[in-house]
């Protein structure tokens, strides 16, 4: 049986889906072989197992936290369904709903992995590798079984920053990702895939009510889940957190609904979805005024 394409995966959930959508565009507008490749959106929605934890304790970083299925990030676990997806076989990326390809994804899906099952960018300090853009081997990945592992977490087999961090895979098995393969928040000539890894200002929900569980070092500092924990006990699991403030970088702003709006000129997106999701509160009030003075913007 010959080996399936190569295939980038973006994964999301409903709050994210514009941003998915957009992604799946500039991966093939970025490529000199779009046909090469195939691109496939997984949602949250697709895999039942993520609602049927709703509620149910995990352990993250130590310490106990609800599973919440409809949070900003509750995607997250689907980073290690691709090798599953690809019946072990074959070259895979998978990349968060924020995520967009400034250069050309083949560059990476060709790499030469050394042997190596999969490669991400170092982060260094207690998170150590970044999950949000990995590429995959997946046929040396075999151990990864997304559903299983995800109940573990709430079984107290595993940890979810261990797993999203990648700590329980042997170190030696991991090759590094270059930062230009996943670049938080900086747009530059070297950019390969732009990543809007600050959930506080992605150019797409600027001014919006903030809805998503924001991070804590709670094992360091648990003042800080004590704080959190009365926060949500007075005002609601998002009260009192404000609203989503505008990216620092103009040219990344720039760059999305630049992005948006070649997507809605051929007919990738349509506006009904734009108006749709900004009743929703997933994307911004004022997107199409946005989309009227924005031409796409490569880095300087």
């Amino acid at each position: 049986m010959s080996e399936p394409r190569p295939c980038v995966f973006i994964h999301t959930n409903p709050k994210q889906m514009l941003g998915a959508r957009v992604s799946e565009y500039s991966f093939r507008r970025n490529s000199a072989r779009p046909d090469a490749f195939d691109v496939r959106i997984i949602s949250t929605e697709d895999f039942p197992w993520l609602k049927s934890h709703e509620g149910r304790t995990y352990r993250r970083d130590g310490l106990d936290r609800e599973w919440l299925y409809d949070d900003l990030q509750s995607f997250t676990p689907l980073r290690f369904t691709p090798p599953e997806l690809m019946n072990y076989s074959g070259r895979a990326v998978i990349v968060d709903p924020d995520v967009f390809a400034v250069g050309d994804i083949l560059d990476l899906l060709k790499r030469d992995m050394a042997g190596k099952p999969l490669f991400a960018r170092p982060r260094g300090g207690s998170k150590e590798f970044a999950s949000s853009v990995m590429l995959l081997d997946c046929a040396r990945l075999t151990h990864w079984r997304a559903e299983e592992q995800f109940d573990e977490l709430f079984q107290g087999k595993r940890d979810y920053m261990d797993w999203i961090c990648l700590k329980l895979e042997p170190r030696e098995t991991i090759g590094l990702l270059e930062p230009e393969w996943n670049d938080f928040d900086r747009l530059t000539p070297s950019t390969k895939l732009l990543h809007n890894t600050k959930r506080w200002t992605q150019p797409w929900k600027t001014g919006l009510p903030v809805d998503f569980t924001p991070s804590s070092k709670t094992r360091r500092f648990a003042p800080l889940g004590w704080f959190r924990r009365a926060r949500e006990a007075v005002l609601g699991r998002y009260g009192g957190l404000g609203t989503y403030k505008r990216h620092p970088d103009p040219g990344q702003e720039a760059f999305f609904f630049g992005l948006l709006k070649e997507c809605l000129d051929k007919g990738h997106i349509d506006e009904a979805m734009v108006r749709a999701e900004m009743a929703a509160n997933h994307v911004r009030h004022d997107a199409l005024e946005m989309l009227e003075r924005s031409t796409l913007q490569q880095a300087a």
